[in-house]
Order: C-alpha cells, then structure tokens, then sequence
C-alpha cells in the first residue's frame, strides 16, 4: 500500500525517481533514486520521518501513504499523439484514478443505492454494429431524437465518471478505462473547443461499450469515431436533416447543424459520406475545400455550450454544507471547489479590488451590511467618480462590470 501510494503521488506530480531525490535533497534530505525505486517496490520501508518529508514535497497528506486504494481501473484505450511521453502517459493516468477514486467514495457516501445506467459491452466488428451499439445507449438514456444538450452532464447523471485534464493539447485527446470492473472512468483533455471535447467524450464511451480489441488500432479508432458520431447524430436524424441523397452541401447549412447538435463541420461531411448521402470524391473536395480556407483546425461556426465535468465538485459541497466532511477534506477530495480567503486590511475590511472579485451577489449583501453598519456613521459626501478616480489597471465599463 505505501509503495504504491509513493509511486503514485510521485507520477502526479509528474517526477521522475530521481527529480524526486532532488527535491528531497532541495529540503535537506540526502536519498538515491535506487532507494526511492526500493521504496516504490516494497523491498524497503520508509522511516516515519521520510514519509513526512515524502508528503511535503509532493504536496499531500501523511496520512495519504497508508490510505488503501478503494479503486482499480483497468485503462483500455489512450488516444494520443506518439508525441506524449511515457512519463506523461503514467501521471495522466494514475492522476485520472485519483480523481475516480475520490468521486466513487462520495457516491457511495452520498447515493449509495446508486449504480452506473450503461449497457453491457458487446462485441462489435463493423460500422453497423458500431450504430447499433450507440443507439442503444440512446434509448437507455431516453435521449429520442434530441440533440444532446451537454453529454458530460449526461454521462454523469448515468453514473460514468468524467475527469478532466488541461495539459499536453495537441498530444492527448482522451482515454477510458473501468474502474473495479463497474464503474465508467474517461479522461477528456479540456484544452480543445466545446464540440471536439463531446466528440472526445463519446470516442471513449465507444471504447468503454465496445469489444474491439480483435481487431488492429487503426480498425478499433475508426469504429469508436463511428459510435461517436451515431452517438451525437443517430443516421435516421441525419437522413432527416440533410436528406437521402445529396449533390452538394451548403456551408452555412452545416454550420447551423453543427450549433445545433455540437458535432463539428468536418464530423458532418464524415458522417453524410458515411451514410451515402453524398459521394466518396464530393466529401473529399469538400475536406480540401476546408483546409484551403484553414478550417481543419478553426471552422467559422462555434457550437456555444459548457461541456466540462462537474458532479465531483457538487457532491464535494453538498458533503461539506451536510456536515458529512470537514471543509479540510472537501479541500483534499476537490482542491478547487473552494475560494480562496479573499485578503483584508489590517482592520479586517475587505480590499477593494479583492470585493470587485467577489460574484455580484455576495459583493452586494457585503455592501449592504457595511452600510447597516455605518449608518449612525458621519460620512463625508465626495462628488461622483470621475475617469482618473479608476485604477489605471481597468476601464470604467470594466469596473462595472465586475
């Protein structure tokens, strides 16, 4: 258990063994990587004093090494550029069954009852029975023919959990894996637009619902992006959108479709060649059509949404506000689910910059009751606030907006 909780805390900070020694020996403690390597093992155990010293330079409490792992994901699939290091590929991991894990203790806290809303996995080895497998999450979900208004939400109202990462763009899209054979765990890097992070979603609950492991990489990426699309767009709906059978497709067309079902422009061509709706070598003009105008990476029409993870941080405060946590341990399980204390004067008042961070709600009743206060107050009356009374840091319209 303490070997593997080094090991662990060790690759979320992102460390190697031996940038580990370094930062025990920057705080005074002199150690070789081969005696962290026995540590991470188990063919050594630390001293109490070194397991103190451990916990303050990673950054996580004593009490974490003797903490039994309550949860194990078997990882299946890493959708990454060959660029991403294998030391990256271990942090992104061992940091997503962190967060896993902490989210299934408060479920089991807070919903005991509850169980994951996924089909069983089956086996599939064509693009039909891709389509086939995403419609029948739809129909357990009970999404009908809607566009899915936020499918991380969706994913985790049903009990899947979604961990966030924001680092390494461009080298990592996503990964899934199982946790304790049960529990759905994808990792979505955020550092991409709103529709490519839902496509990155439903790419790995193809991953989670689909036996493919039959099959070549390549095959298994190509099923799992069709499952996706299906997922996002059912092909009934797409037929009904575009039509059976088309000669040329308009871009301001696909644009709209695309804000309305957050699925890319270039996803829909896919998509509408997939279904035979339009020709092999139209789809193709259309791909380079794209690229000329620099649309592969920006297209010219946002889908507007808020896909991001947020049910680990809901249940974190409900936890605190029932009293079932200390805040202290809200602060560990969800390091940002709570402000930092805003700074005060050596009175005790809040400065003004830190009350033009606070949400205008709070800034409001603070306002108020510093007013209640004073009112038996003298207060000297000074004329209105002209453009040189702003801090030079911020416009007029800014101030006010904050």
């Amino acid at each position: 258990m303490i070997a593997a909780r080094i090991r662990q805390a060790r690759l979320i900070a992102g460390w190697s063994q031996d940038q580990l020694a370094q930062q025990l020996s920057a705080i005074g403690t002199s150690i070789t990587k081969a005696a962290i390597s026995k540590y991470e093992t188990g063919k050594s155990v630390p001293s109490a004093q070194m397991l103190l010293q451990l916990a303050q330079v990673l950054k996580v409490k004593s009490e974490y090494f003797f903490t039994e792992p309550k949860l194990q994901v078997e990882w299946l699939a890493f959708r990454r550029h060959k660029t991403l290091s294998v030391m990256t590929q271990e942090r992104v991991k061992h940091y997503a069954a962190q967060v896993a894990e902490r989210q299934v203790e408060l479920q089991s806290l807070l919903y005991p009852d509850e169980q994951p809303q996924f089909p069983s996995v089956r086996r599939v080895h064509t693009f039909d029975e891709a389509e086939a497998a995403a419609l029948e999450l739809r129909a357990m979900w009970q999404l009908d023919d809607h566009p899915i208004d936020n499918l991380f939400q969706t994913v985790e109202d049903r009990g899947g959990i979604v961990v966030e990462w924001r680092e390494d763009v461009g080298e990592f899209d996503g990964l899934a894996g199982w946790g304790n054979d049960s529990a759905p765990v994808a990792v979505i890097n955020m550092g991409v637009k709103e529709d490519r992070r839902r496509f990155n979603l439903a790419h790995e609950l193809g991953h989670l619902l689909m036996d493919t492991q039959e099959l070549p990489d390549k095959e298994e990426e190509l099923l799992a992006h069709r499952f996706a699309a299906a997922l996002l767009v059912p092909a009934h709906v797409v037929r009904k959108e575009l039509g059976l059978h088309r000669h040329q497709l308009d871009w301001h067309e696909l644009g709209l479709l695309k804000q309305k079902y957050g699925m890319s422009m270039a996803a829909w061509v896919y998509r509408a060649k997939a279904l035979n709706i339009i020709s092999e070598n139209y789809a193709t003009d259309l791909w380079q059509e794209m690229s000329s105008y620099g649309w592969r990476k920006t297209e010219p029409y946002d889908y507007i949404g808020k896909e991001e993870p947020s049910r680990l941080k809901q249940m974190t405060l409900r936890a605190v506000a029932e009293g079932l946590i200390s805040e202290e341990q809200g602060r560990v399980v969800c390091p940002d689910c709570f402000p930092n204390p805003v700074r005060t004067d050596n009175k005790g008042y809040l400065s003004a910059r830190d009350l033009l961070k606070l949400p205008l709600e709070e800034r409001n009743k603070l306002v108020a009751e510093m007013l209640s206060k004073s009112a038996d107050e003298d207060i000297e009356i000074f004329e209105a606030n002209g453009n040189d009374d702003f801090d030079d840091e911020y416009t007029a319209t800014e101030y006010y907006q904050r």
